[in-house]
């Protein structure tokens, strides 16, 4: 493999550049985020072989940035945690992690993982599962038609509306960034001054709202994305 490229998303920018310089001496390309939100956006919008994922980070921790990427993408993940932190390298694997590197780790020692992570990635195959329906107290989805009711009744959305609602219902009470949603319904890059994100879930609202749902199964988390809730 040559000049594989590695993320590393990791707010303490002393370790950062320590890890990255090291890596680059060994003949990896590397990428700095410091925090997850930047982070996330990076991984999504370019290919990297491996990515080094710290739990705890500003704006959106580790754990949500992994779940995010993995909707979408089966790149080795290494989550870089707390020693003796047991309970964050559970929910890491059942998140999707591939491997964790406790602080303070031994440097010989996480190349030797990064190395077992990149050799087992070339035989990864993406696991293909397609739900075709949606189903959530009164809100049915199907998507093969294309089709939502609310109550027996049918609500018209766009396809772009209708994919929206149903990345949120798939992602119930988890907060989806915007950077993802871009990614994953708009598919183009996410930008701040973009508002079109904005209008189709105020869309998506109103006529579930006028369906009969309530207002707050659909919350807008400031600063941070959306919810279904």
């Amino acid at each position: 493999m040559s000049c594989p490229r590695i993320l590393i998303i990791e707010d303490d920018t002393t370790l950062s550049s320590q890890v990255a310089r090291l890596l680059e001496e060994k003949g990896f390309s590397i990428q700095q985020c410091l925090d997850g939100q930047k982070g996330l956006l990076c991984a999504l919008q370019e290919s990297f072989d491996l990515i080094l994922l710290d739990v705890l980070l500003p704006s959106l921790n580790g754990f949500s940035v992994l779940n995010q990427i993995r909707r979408v993408k089966q790149t080795p993940i290494m989550m870089i945690t707390a020693c003796g932190a047991e309970q964050e390298r559970i929910e890491g694997y059942r998140k999707g992690a591939d491997d964790y590197l406790p602080k303070p780790f031994n440097f010989t020692e996480m190349m030797l993982r990064i190395e077992a992570l990149l050799r087992r990635s070339q035989q990864r195959i993406e696991p293909v599962t397609k739900t075709s329906e949606l189903k959530v107290d009164k809100l049915l989805l199907n998507r093969a038609k294309q089709q939502v009711f609310f109550a027996d009744c049918e609500v018209e959305l766009t396809p772009i509306q209708f994919r929206l609602l149903w990345v949120l219902i798939e992602n119930r009470n988890e907060i989806m960034s915007k950077a993802f949603l871009y990614h994953s319904v708009l598919d183009r890059p996410f930008s701040r001054y973009d508002r079109s994100l904005d209008m189709h879930l105020s869309r998506v609202r109103k006529k579930l709202v006028e369906a009969g749902m309530s207002p707050e199964r659909l919350l807008t988390m400031h600063g941070k994305g959306y919810r279904f809730t």
